[in-house]
């Protein structure tokens, strides 16, 4: 037996199939199927009841994500793509990072706290 560990965006609504509460679930390439409501919540999280790692699975995807829990009006994070740049006449590659827009509309580095990394208050950004 092998185990698996992932996880995908999706569309899903509620849905009840032979009296048994579940989700209707449209998959990003088209595939529809029935998941039971108990194995659906334990694998799916809305936007702004993400973890870290769904967030971080959103700024791959090129979304912008934030937490519900900053202070900071108007903050997010986007992912920055690597690029290359010229310094003292030498090439070098910029790594891909995160980015933070701060509350005061500057854009900075970012490095996340324990406190960011463990709360499951991280949605997408529209």
């Amino acid at each position: 037996m092998t185990v698996f560990y992932g996880t995908k965006r999706i569309i899903a609504e509620p849905q009840e199939k032979d009296g048994n509460h579940g989700y209707r679930v449209v998959y990003e390439d088209g595939y529809k199927s029935w998941s039971p409501q108990t194995t659906f919540e334990a694998c799916y999280r809305q936007s702004g009841e993400m973890n870290f790692g769904h967030a971080l699975l959103a700024l791959n995807e090129g979304r912008r994500v934030a937490r519900s829990g900053w202070n900071g009006r108007d903050q997010f994070l986007v992912r920055e793509p690597g690029t290359t740049i010229v310094l003292n006449g030498k090439q070098l590659e910029y790594h891909a990072h995160i980015d933070i827009k701060t509350a005061q509309g500057t854009m900075a580095p970012y490095a996340a706290s324990s406190t960011d990394l463990l709360a499951e208050d991280w949605g997408i950004v529209e």
